[in-house]
């Protein structure tokens, strides 16, 4: 079955950086695009970034310039290269692959104090 295992995130000051990886399995990781979205307390669950099965990539405009998508169809891994961070930037980060319908994982948090 799908498994999605986000890790990486943490406590950081604001205008630090951190690295938030994503291992997946139980389908052919290199065909499906691969996402990362974020919901912040009292707020909806947004995109954040997306890359396709052709390394193509898609940002949420409040992160275009400070963030990076990635992946290693090799390690079957998405990371989410995070510079600049901002205190509106605190959520729960969650992994996404939708493949017939859309799989999440457990998500990570990132918090990141003025």
């Amino acid at each position: 079955q799908v498994q999605l295992g986000e890790s990486g995130g943490g406590l950081v000051q604001s205008g630090g950086p951190l690295r938030l990886s994503c291992a997946a399995s139980g389908f052919t990781f290199s065909s499906y695009a691969m996402s990362w979205y974020r919901q912040a307390p009292g707020k909806e669950r947004e995109l954040v970034a997306t890359i396709t099965n052709t390394d193509s990539t898609n940002y949420a405009d409040s992160v275009k310039g400070r963030f990076t998508i990635s992946r290693d169809n090799a390690k079957r891994m998405v990371d989410l290269q995070m510079h600049s961070l901002k205190p509106e930037d605190t959520a729960v980060y969650y992994c996404n692959v939708r493949r017939f319908r859309a799989y999440w994982g457990q998500g990570t948090q990132v918090t990141v104090s003025s």
